[in-house]
């Protein structure tokens, strides 16, 4: 997204439609789960970079485009993720369809935590207070109600998924401002 493009607001509060659900309840089929481990995965990236953030493949269920450092090689990375709005802040859910491993994307921002999403700069900080945990959880599930699913699917693995609040940071704090990025 471009300078003096704005973050589409996702408000977890109101209710959804039912073409919303419908793609929800899709996305756990096995249909759903091999197009978004197989394709949507390597097409909303650029798909989310030609439509300026508004269409990916989990539409209307909204996602956006977040680009990290990697931990380990220090490049560029970018991903497509669904991401709620908790005030200012931006919630994102780590659930790697409830996998006993956490995304390549987490692993980044944990390391590197200034990013970009939507095209905005950001810092990422992993929620742990359990309560806020929790109430988070609750908005989560009402943006994508199969996180409830993936979240046990998680716990039975040995993993807890985890939550990042991303707070508006300066113009610096992204990949952007990475040497060899």
């Amino acid at each position: 997204m471009g300078p003096g493009r704005r973050l589409h607001r996702v408000d977890p509060r109101p209710p959804r439609g039912l073409l919303y659900h419908a793609v929800c309840r899709f996305s756990v089929t096995r249909a759903g789960s091999w197009l978004a481990v197989k394709i949507a995965w390597k097409v909303d990236p650029r798909m989310l970079r030609l439509t300026g953030g508004r269409l990916s493949s989990a539409w209307p269920v909204r996602a956006a485009l977040l680009e990290t450092v990697g931990a380990r090689t220090a490049r560029r990375r970018r991903t497509a993720t669904l991401y709620f709005h908790d005030g200012d802040r931006v919630i994102l859910v780590a659930a790697l369809r409830g996998s006993p491993r956490n995304p390549a994307w987490y692993h980044n921002l944990r390391e590197h935590p200034g990013v970009v999403f939507g095209g905005l700069p950001f810092r990422a900080e992993a929620v742990e207070d359990e309560r806020e945990r929790e109430r988070l959880w609750g908005l989560a599930e009402r943006i994508y109600p199969p996180y409830a699913d993936f979240r046990q699917d998680a716990r039975k693995a040995g993993r807890d998924i985890p939550l990042v609040r991303l707070v508006p940071g300066p113009a610096d704090a992204g990949p952007r401002a990475q040497v060899g990025a």
